[in-house]
């Protein structure tokens, strides 16, 4: 049981306490059920891996956002995670791709820029015609810090930078914030 609890408590958020309901819930399930879960995560971790273009998740070469002839190429929103292009995605209000970072600078985390996809977006900045670069991180001191780093490295190739506009409440993160205000912050974005 405390191997189990052990593994558990690595998933972000849950402590001993949240382990062991899970772990509880667990035994109180048919056989059957169990299994079920198992092969869920088993399938999922077999199937779903990271976009080539941008970082997101996907179960093919390329996630539903870069295979979409419809977007705006020229338009890169840069985001955290992949939970934030969902965050975004729910709101209809944006036709550009994305490019995820799958993180965020954290000096005391001992995340540096080097453990982020600063240099995909840059690599990508560079073979492409892209028009504006949307820096969409949180806005927390290490979403901001993230972004900082990133117009620094962005600015020397002369495209348009800028951070998504007012709206979004300082210290949260976009998968927190409600559509209507990812609209108006979209919308409100400001050069950076």
């Amino acid at each position: 049981m405390q191997s189990l609890i052990d593994e558990l408590v690595k998933l972000p958020g849950l402590g001993p306490r949240s382990a062991q309901r899970i772990l509880y819930h667990l035994l109180k399930r048919d056989t059957a059920g169990v299994q079920s879960l198992i092969q869920a995560i088993r399938e999922f971790k077999a199937k779903i891996r990271f976009c080539l273009a941008c970082g997101n998740l996907t179960n093919q070469d390329l996630c539903r956002v870069c295979r979409d002839p419809r977007r705006d190429r020229s338009l890169i929103c840069v985001v955290e995670e992949p939970k934030d292009v969902v965050a975004l995605e729910a709101t209809g209000a944006y036709r550009g791709v994305y490019h995820v970072l799958m993180g965020k600078i954290v000096p005391l985390e001992g995340i540096g820029a080097e453990d982020i996809r600063a240099r995909e977006l840059v690599v990508r900045l560079k073979s492409s015609a892209v028009r504006e670069v949307i820096l969409a991180t949180g806005s927390d001191v290490e979403g901001e810090t993230t972004s900082l780093y990133l117009a620094r490295l962005i600015r020397p190739l002369k495209v348009k930078i800028t951070r998504l506009a007012t709206g979004i409440p300082v210290g949260s993160a976009l998968d927190f914030v409600d559509p209507g205000t990812l609209v108006k912050a979209i919308e409100g974005r400001r050069d950076f």
